[in-house]
């Protein structure tokens, strides 16, 4: 099974360069994998496409709505962030040794501890994911 970051969930509902190339991708998962952190970050990330015009609200509602209609449907699977993904994401990001933002430790974290494949379009992530020796893929 495979955990989608926000990179990808975004570029799913929003229209981006990789949607298509998403879409694709998505459409061969069975109950691709998330957590409740990627719905406020996709929320956030359309929240930030409407305040900066890139984005109509009323597109950014039908936006959630399909997202909420899938999460109803149980097109995901949601992995609650529990207290070990923090300390996990703590430990990693106490190394030094990759650039990790602390959302990012956060969902490499679960992605890790669940056993997962994290799945992303964030250069910088997937990198930071090598150097930890969390299994990844990389699209776009």
């Amino acid at each position: 099974m495979i955990y989608i970051d926000t990179s990808v969930l975004a570029a799913y509902y929003c229209p981006e360069i990789l949607s298509d190339q998403v879409q694709l991708y998505l459409s061969r998962q069975v109950k691709p994998a998330l957590s409740f952190l990627t719905e406020v970050e996709l929320y956030s990330a359309v929240a930030r496409k409407v305040r900066s015009q890139e984005m109509e609200m009323a597109d950014a509602n039908r936006i959630f709505a399909k997202f909420q209609s899938h999460l109803d449907a149980e097109f995901f699977t949601i992995i609650p962030v529990q207290n070990h993904h923090w300390r996990l994401a703590r430990g990693w990001i106490g190394l030094f040794s990759a650039p990790l933002r602390t959302l990012d430790a956060l969902h490499l974290s679960v992605a890790s501890a669940e056993d997962l494949e994290l799945v992303t379009s964030d250069k910088h992530l997937y990198s930071s994911a090598g150097i930890l020796g969390v299994k990844a893929g990389l699209i776009g």
